[in-house]
């Protein structure tokens, strides 16, 4: 049931309630709303009823709002809940700004053309919205009415003033019914109007035209004729004697009358009245005439005389418009909208206080002259126009010089404003030519952070905007530089207005606390912060940071409580930097917020030091400074004593930029620190991965350890850490982004600026996942995939969910919003919903190889993405799914989807895909590899390849077949529906970087993701992945830990150990224990979390060696399980000089002897590097040398040898032979290397960090993402 035709749509909460509440009264309901009418217990026979109420008035409430606002309250269990959410969220009560508005609004409303009572329904309109805002609070009900009466007074005069601006009371026509005002025995003023009416017309005489029922005054011959008589068949001009008479254009304004009630008509003429009566004292009266004007209601005011009336000081009004003494047009209005312009070609002059027509003059004589003598400068009227796209538009300004020297010595700051969503960046100078690095910097940041460009800069005339190094980067960049007039500050308002806003605010911030002049520059930096994070009028109520985040992903704001400016603070001093008799803290005033670090920024004036911390009591309600004195020279009375008393110029700022030119922007949170810059420019820090968590806990000044603690307050004397190491060791330590190349780094920016949606409720709030969704229903409908059945009785239905990822392009941009429904698989029955499920996936050793082919032989690389990939395949079996959640179907309520084609997440699903994907790729001439399935090779007569590797529904294709490649791609944009991603950057999660020396895989964004999950990301890293000698088994007296838990984070290790061969010994040794882990298995997780951290970006360098050799490295840990004494086997093995394969895995059976598990180990080593070689000559890789396979145990190298059968080979007789068969074909060799060569040991122990940082730099190992 609809309650108002209103709906709230979160701007009209004032009517909406009163609508509901009206409503809902008059329903007898009211109680649910108020919370009076309490739910009963579940035994109350009322209960029942109370309920279904209850969802009636829910039901009511939903319905009455609009679909974005309803969703935000439809899970609240109760009406009472609803009314009191919506009353929070949209209610502002007695809010001063919006009481502010609505005056203002009062104030502005002008009638413009309509009606009376259009106009005054308007005004009330207002008026009793501001009453709602703020009721009449007295204790007598009298006072009140008094009040009321008080304030509707001043409301009619309001009202009035406009009738009068408007003159709607006298442009009525001449008709004793609707005319407000007569004049009697007036001898000149207003005689054209045709409104004065004597009672006894039949005995008046003109003593002009001898006419009767008028006098000579009012004869229309001598005076002109009035609109009204025309339009009553009478001409407007008559002729007499040949001779033109010219007559007045006199206008009449027909304005329909408000119906107002007798007291309100009574009043407004007694007050208009009372008016007239009034004497002014500026008025210059050069007679008085004994006339009186009646009004409407029968009241009569006296006329105190007829001359020239002064305006201003400059200005006065004699006889206009018509001269009566001699019966000549002057001037003539013509109507056009309710308005009378003035004919151009008409000038006049003063003189002697009448006017006349300029004669003996040309037009174009008369117009100069005009312009000549009363030229003015042009009104600029406020510019609605204000860019869509962020970024495209920057205004800038430079303010300065102050008399007063900053802090850290600058004198003038350089703001940036973007047109679209009003974010302002500020930077403080010391010079104004730095305006041309600071400018660099900041477009440099732009790209940086939101791979997006400028293309308009405006700026006023100002020197420093003019530079050649400037105008040449302008050029460069393709940046318009618009400039304003010469002296029309007018036309560069956006950033006038901002840097009036800011020394507003900053003024405000210190004038409240009582700081000196000399830190002006911190509170435009901490006003330029604030303004960032306050709605906008502007921006509908919105911030600028929320308005930016609508088009653009941002990273992680630097969120920390806002604190009092200037306000006393005590900063926590780190116990190596005093004993245990000093204080804990020293007093410091706050002075900010860090850009670059998530801290707050204090001063220390004994010092003269910035510390940058997060471990602060603050006491917001103290000043650092106190008043006095200052208080004037605040103002800028007494410069030269603020200058004696506060002398603190600060040189050094600890954990800050050193940098002269410190900024304050929206405070985005960085990927990575930037290096300390000595220059002047402004320090960019780019994007590089996940949230961070920036450190400011650099030793503070010791303070005096002789100072007497006991008058301190109890913050400086006990003041603790608030996080005792989250901020010490930040992220930015670790990973950076200053080698990548432009393309790299805008690729690495734009995978870790993305948020994907958690929930479904998430991204439906969100336009571009929405239209994501919609568009794969789309695709969804197109395809047939379902058809909208009854639910036969005996079959049961499959949920559904959907899952949210981004596709990229080759350059890092995002391509689109992907949104796949994904049926609950897991729900099947084998043997009823379907049957057989095996379907390969290409392994990622396969893609390795690819790899070190791709870069060995220079070989490219292209990547494609299929869309719907599963729904190409038809299903046989009976399946029915419930409707995806999100959507509905009205017309066919109650039905279910019967699956025709297969959908992602049905257990037959992939068979389905790739079986109908490998008839495609075989029609085409392609066939199946047989060392991977999911590999398509294709061979020319030119014995040239062409391979396609495809996991699931994305696509890698390499080669040196270039033609060829092009053909296949145009054949599987015909047979199936697929995006070309471009060169390969990013497959299955792994980052792919490419340049001339190689290539680089790794799963930094990945490793950064899990780090933030796991609340690791601030954790003190480690050098090794696992401890030397380590002692993990099971031990049943140990605490267990939550299995889930364990086993998820262990399964992400997995994943990650694809790229990353360092940790693989040790997420072999945790993965043992998923059964039942405890504590200290836990303990052993987080230590390779903890290993992670210290190199999130290392990955696996393929470098182009220039050979394509198969080598291999095997190695065995005797017995080094403590839980069964079972071996651990280990091995890795190169193509071309990269590693492309590695393993880590407990033998199965137990080896009694070292020899023993080596050669088991061979043996698997053997089998890996036969594979590579069967793989490499069906990619037409061909070698006739042995492949090495290197082994540091000679007693394991001799059995291989030597076929003697003896004790120690019984038990691994079947591998002897098999690897005694392979060294005889002459497919393998076993050379020794030395223990410290051995590339497998880190497979299979744990070793020190010398040999284990020793052994990944000889595996190609390597962290680009490394800081400098």
């Amino acid at each position: 049931m609809q309650m108002t035709s209103n709906k709230l749509d979160g701007t009209n909460y004032s009517a909406w309630s009163q609508f509901v509440e009206l409503y809902v009264t008059g329903k007898g309901k009211l109680g649910y709303l108020t919370g009076e009418k309490i739910k009963p217990a579940i035994s109350d026979p009322s209960f029942s009823t109370w309920v279904e109420e209850n969802a009636m008035l829910m039901s009511w409430l939903l319905n009455s709002m609009t679909p974005d606002i309803n969703a935000s309250f439809l899970r609240l269990p109760t009406a009472h809940d609803i009314w009191d959410a919506v009353a929070q969220t949209y209610f502002t009560g007695n809010d001063a700004s919006q009481i502010y508005e609505l005056r203002r609004k009062a104030h502005e409303t002008r009638q413009q053309g309509k009606s009376l009572a259009s106009y005054f329904s308007a005004l009330q309109t207002i008026w009793q919205e501001l009453d709602f805002l703020n009721p009449y609070d007295m204790e007598s009900a009298k006072d009140t009415a008094t009040l009321k009466t008080r304030i509707e007074n001043e409301r009619v005069y309001d009202f009035l003033a406009e009738e009068l601006r408007q003159a709607a009371m006298l442009a009525s026509p001449p008709h004793e019914s609707s005319a407000l005002i007569t004049i009697q025995d007036s001898p000149s003023a207003l005689v054209s109007s045709g409104s004065w009416k004597p009672e006894d017309k039949e005995s008046l005489f003109c003593t002009h035209c001898k006419g009767t029922k008028h006098t000579r005054e009012t004869c229309f011959k001598l005076n002109g004729y009035p609109d009204w008589f025309r339009k009553k068949g009478e001409g407007s001009s008559r002729h007499k004697g040949g001779k033109t008479e010219s007559r007045a254009h006199t206008t009449t304004v027909h304005t329909p009358q408000p119906q107002y009630s007798q007291a309100q008509v009574d009043h407004i003429l007694k007050e208009y009245a009372q008016r007239l009566s009034q004497k002014d004292a500026s008025c210059s009266l050069a007679n008085t005439v004994s006339a009186c004007v009646k009004t409407a209601n029968g009241s009569s005011s006296a006329v105190s005389g007829v001359g020239s009336l002064p305006l201003t000081s400059s200005m006065s009004l004699s006889t206009v418009l018509h001269d009566l003494l001699t019966g000549t047009m002057i001037g003539l209005g013509r109507e056009r909208d309710g308005l009378y312009y003035l004919d151009l070609n008409w000038h006049a002059k003063e003189d002697t206080g009448q006017v006349h027509q300029v004669v003996g003059s040309s037009t174009s004589e008369a117009q100069i002259c005009c312009l000549l003598a009363k030229h003015h400068r042009t009104s600029f009227h406020p510019s609605f126009n204000k860019s869509s796209v962020p970024f495209s538009i920057i205004h800038s300004d430079v303010w300065g010089p102050s008399r007063v020297t900053n802090r850290s010595n600058t004198k003038w700051f350089v703001s940036f404003i973007d047109d679209c969503t009003r974010v302002s960046w500020v930077y403080l100078l010391k010079e104004k030519s730095e305006v041309i690095s600071i400018f660099q910097s900041f477009h440099q940041m732009i790209l940086t952070q939101f791979n997006t460009r400028v293309q308009v800069l405006r700026s006023d005339n100002g020197g420093e905007y003019f530079k050649k190094e400037l105008s040449a980067y302008f050029h460069a960049y393709g940046i318009i530089h618009q400039t304003s007039c010469v002296d029309t500050p007018q036309q560069n308002g956006v950033a006038e207005r901002k840097n009036r806003h800011l020394l507003e605010v900053a003024r405000s911030l210190m004038f409240a606390m009582n700081v000196p002049k000399s830190f002006w520059g911190d509170a435009v930096l901490t006003a330029a912060y604030l303004i960032n994070r306050m709605p906008s009028k502007v921006l509908q109520f919105q911030t600028p940071l929320q308005s930016l985040s609508k088009t653009h992903s941002l990273p992680t704001l630097l969120q920390i409580p806002p604190k009092v400016f200037g306000c006393v603070c005590y900063v926590h001093i780190h116990k190596q930097h005093r004993s245990k008799l000093d204080p804990r803290a020293q007093k410091c005033i706050f002075l900010g917020y860090s850009t670059t670090q998530k801290g707050y920024k204090c001063y220390h004036p004994p010092s003269t030091k910035i510390l940058v911390s997060m471990d602060v009591t603050f006491l917001e309600d103290q000043a650092y400074f106190s008043g006095g004195d200052l208080e004037h020279s605040l103002q800028g009375e007494n410069l030269q004593s603020e200058e004696k008393s506060w002398n603190v110029l600060p040189t050094l700022e600890l954990n800050s930029v050193p940098s002269s030119v410190p900024s304050s922007g929206p405070a985005l949170d960085s990927r990575e620190q930037a290096s300390l810059d000595q220059s002047n420019d402004q320090l960019v820090v780019p994007v590089t991965g996940n949230p961070e968590i920036v450190s400011s806990l650099e030793p503070t000044t010791p303070v005096d350890s002789h100072v007497d603690d006991s008058n301190m307050p109890i913050a400086l004397r006990k003041s603790t850490r608030t996080c005792p190491s989250i901020y010490r060791y930040p992220i930015s330590n670790y990973v950076s982004s200053h080698r990548l190349s432009p393309s790299c780094k805008a690729f690495a920016n734009q995978l870790s600026s993305v948020s994907i949606p958690k929930n479904l409720q998430e991204a439906l709030n969100n336009p571009r996942w929405k239209a994501a969704m919609v568009e794969e229903m789309e695709a969804l409908q197109k395809n047939s995939t379902w058809k909208l059945v009854e639910l036969p009785k005996d079959k049961k239905t499959v949920g559904c969910k959907w899952v949210f990822t981004v596709k990229h392009k080759a350059d890092g941009s995002i391509e689109r919003f992907k949104a796949r429904l994904v049926a609950k698989g897991y729900t099947q029955t084998y043997g009823i919903d379907y049957q057989e499920t095996f379907a390969p996936v290409a392994k990622i050793n396969t893609i390795r190889v690819l790899l070190s082919l791709a870069a060995n032989l220079e070989w490219p690389l292209q990547q494609f993405d299929v869309k719907n990939a599963f729904l190409h395949g038809d299903l046989e079996e009976e399946v029915y799914m419930d409707f995806p959640p999100g959507f509905s179907t009205s017309s066919e309520s109650g039905k279910v989807c019967r699956l025709r084609k297969s959908l992602y997440g049905l257990k037959q699903s992939p068979r389905a895909w790739f079986g109908r994907f490998t008839h495609s790729m075989r029609k085409y001439g392609y066939h199946q590899s047989q060392s991977d399935h999911t590999l398509f090779l294709k061979h020319s007569n030119e014995g040239k390849v062409t391979a396609l590797i495809v996991y699931v529904d994305d696509i890698v294709v390499t080669g040196n077949d270039i033609m060829e490649m092009g053909k296949l791609k145009t054949y599987l944009a015909k047979e199936f529906e697929i995006k070309d991603l471009g060169t390969l950057r990013y497959f299955l999660g792994i980052e792919v970087a490419r340049s001339k020396e190689g290539i680089f895989v790794s799963q930094r964004k990945y490793v950064l993701d899990l780090l933030v999950e796991t609340g690791m990301l601030a954790c003190k890293p480690i050098d090794t992945p696992i401890e030397q000698n380590h002692r993990l088994g099971e031990d049943v007296d140990d605490t267990p830990v939550d299995r889930e838990r364990y086993q998820k984070l262990v399964g992400k290790l997995i994943y990650l150990s694809h790229t990353r061969p360092d940790i693989a010994f040790a997420v072999s040794v945790v993965s043992q224990f998923m059964h039942a882990p405890c504590e200290k298995h836990m303990e052993a997780v987080y230590r390779i979390l903890r290993y992670l951290k210290s190199a999130p970006g290392k990955g696996l360098m393929l470098y182009k060696n220039g050979h394509l050799e198969v080598e291999g490295y095997t190695d065995a840990d005797w017995a080094g399980s403590i839980t069964d004494r079972r071996s651990t086997s280990g091995y890795c093995t190169f193509v071309g000089g990269n590693l492309v394969t590695w393993r880590s895995k407990k033998q199965s059976v137990v080896a009694r002897s070292s020899a023993e598990a080596e050669f088991r180990a061979m043996a698997h080593g053997i089998c890996e590097m036969l594979w590579l070689k069967a793989m490499l000559k069906e990619l037409g890789v061909h070698s006739k040398d042995p492949m090495k396979l290197y082994c540091d145990n000679k007693a394991a190298i001799s059995i291989a040898h030597n076929p003697v059968q003896h004790d120690r080979t019984k038990h691994v007789e079947v591998d002897r032979h098999f690897i005694k068969e392979k060294l005889t074909e002459g497919l393998i060799c076993t050379p020794f290397v030395r223990t410290e060569n051995q590339l497998a040991d880190i497979l299979t122990k744990g070793v020190s960090n010398k040999i284990f940082n020793s052994a990944l730099d000889k595996l190609g190992i390597r962290d680009i993402y490394a800081p400098a």
